[in-house]
């Protein structure tokens, strides 16, 4: 019988795409997926540590696998794992932990436990591991977008943050095997892929002059017109005159920046162990509009650190409607053992955080609405990405979802066949959380041997239906 394996992801972007390099090698290896709520022979969790809660979730997950399937074999890796390998493998149950360094060897270590009987733990000093662990992501489940991991660790030491203890330090991918993983990604069809790790701007700290901004260039030369990039986030610190000129110059990099923020007042980024000011950060905000004047520039912020009055908090408040932001990413703190702001003194009361939080979730939305308002009546390049279940346009047609360049979630009416595709939308009804639009046409990629056409394409002198010939791919 073919044996059957399960997956649970929590956490960030990172762990899903090793979830999906996990996946494929179980695959490779013969194994059948079956969903996380079904009777499987392996169930492996990858775990998040980011918070005392991250870590309270994967125990539950971890538990309720174990109860569906007390034969089964339990497998945990991810962050959890790597910072408290002995509190997971005393949990009853768990047959094997893994740390976040020699996944690749995940099926053999799987055989042998089921083999010997007997559980192991195989977690290592991350932050002694100086090499990018490759893992093979040549598609995704259910996923319109290709996300392309290339670095992981970070060398920050945010008072906030586990990561260096659950991650190590930054290990970037060579360039060579990122450009060849991009490669594989638009073959296969997919028109955005999003660069991303643990720290993704900090690529190239560890490599000898070669930065993120040589990257680009690489990805950029390397790729059809047809394939755009997304930076997944960035420091501001790290947004060099060079790299402004690489953005500047491109065709492929969409329109969005996520820089993180976190606070807006400068005790607090102290604290946090940030390494800006506000007025650093400010102007380098200012600068990257007045190179880029319609980029999108989202931002993380963390309310109700430990310690942050009213005051703090309403600096934090006047910065972000100060830089206008198109998007809040909004996270009230949150304790993480073992980091040096849970021993902080001062915690904020829950609810002083869930009214602040609620605050900038409303700041948030009238940001992107303001943003959004820029483009009505404007064509947008839209990946489309899902339909949307609850509601259909006026005429019955189905209706879709999808980012544009500048990460505006768009609503259009389209058909199934056009999932994963590059379409044009003008935009219509601006929102504060989706904005609705029309299709003005599919960007269909021409073949080689149509290079006059895609020419006079390009000249806006082809003609004809909705969906003409648009891009060479």
């Amino acid at each position: 019988m073919v044996n059957r394996v399960a997956f649970h992801t929590l956490g960030c972007k990172v762990n899903a795409y090793d979830t999906e390099a996990i996946r494929h090698l179980f695959r490779n290896a013969g194994y059948a997926e079956v969903p996380f709520e079904d009777e499987a022979d392996v169930y492996v969790i990858n775990t998040c540590s980011v918070t005392n809660v991250g870590d309270r979730k994967s125990r539950q997950i971890i538990r309720r696998a174990i109860r569906r399937s007390p034969e089964a074999t339990i497998v945990v890796t991810g962050c959890y794992a790597q910072v408290a390998p002995g509190e997971v493998a005393a949990i009853p149950g768990v047959d094997l932990v893994m740390g976040n360094d020699r996944r690749g060897q995940i099926v053999e270590w799987v055989e042998k436990v089921r083999e010997e009987r007997r559980p192991y733990q195989v977690v290592a000093n991350v932050r002694r591991v100086r090499d990018f662990e490759e893992l093979d992501v040549p598609a995704f489940a259910d996923r319109a977008r290709a996300t392309l991991k290339i670095q992981d660790g970070c060398n920050n030491f945010c008072s906030f943050c586990i990561i260096p203890f659950s991650r190590g330090f930054v290990r970037s991918r060579k360039p060579e095997n990122v450009l060849h993983q991009a490669r594989r990604l638009a073959e296969a069809g997919y028109r955005e892929i999003v660069l991303t790790g643990i720290h993704t701007g900090g690529y190239g700290a560890d490599l000898e002059g070669y930065t993120l901004a040589d990257l680009l260039v690489d990805l950029e030369r390397e790729l059809e017109d047809s394939v755009r990039i997304r930076i997944s986030s960035i420091e501001a610190s790290q947004i060099d005159e060079r790299m402004l000129d690489v953005l500047r110059r491109s065709k492929q990099i969409c329109r969005h920046l996520h820089i993180p923020l976190q606070s807006g007042d400068d005790e607090v980024l102290r604290r946090m162990r940030r390494r800006y000011t506000v007025a650093e950060y400010a102007e380098k905000i200012h600068r990257i509009r007045e190179v880029l004047p319609e980029v999108a520039v989202t931002t993380d912020v963390i309310v109700g650190f430990p310690g942050e009055t009213k005051e703090q908090f309403d600096n934090t408040r006047r910065l972000i409607e100060e830089l206008k932001f198109s998007q809040l990413h909004v996270f009230p703190y949150s304790p993480r053992r073992g980091t040096a702001a849970a021993r902080y003194p001062n915690p904020v009361p829950a609810e002083v955080k869930e009214e602040r939080v609620r605050q900038l979730v409303r700041l948030s939305k009238d940001l992107t609405l303001a943003y959004a308002s820029r483009f009505v009546g404007r064509v947008l390049p839209v990946v489309v990405e899902s339909s949307v279940e609850d509601r259909r346009a006026e005429d019955g047609n189905m209706l879709f979802t999808g980012h544009a360049d500048n990460y505006l979630e768009m609503v259009f009416a389209a058909d199934p066949s056009m999932v994963g595709q590059l379409v044009e939308v003008r935009l219509e009804d601006p929102g504060a959380e989706r904005s609705f639009g029309s299709v003005v046409r599919q960007i269909r990629f021409a073949p080689q041997e149509d290079e006059e056409l895609v020419r006079a394409d390009r000249r806006g002198e082809t003609t004809g239906g909705i969906f003409p010939i648009a891009v060479e791919g």
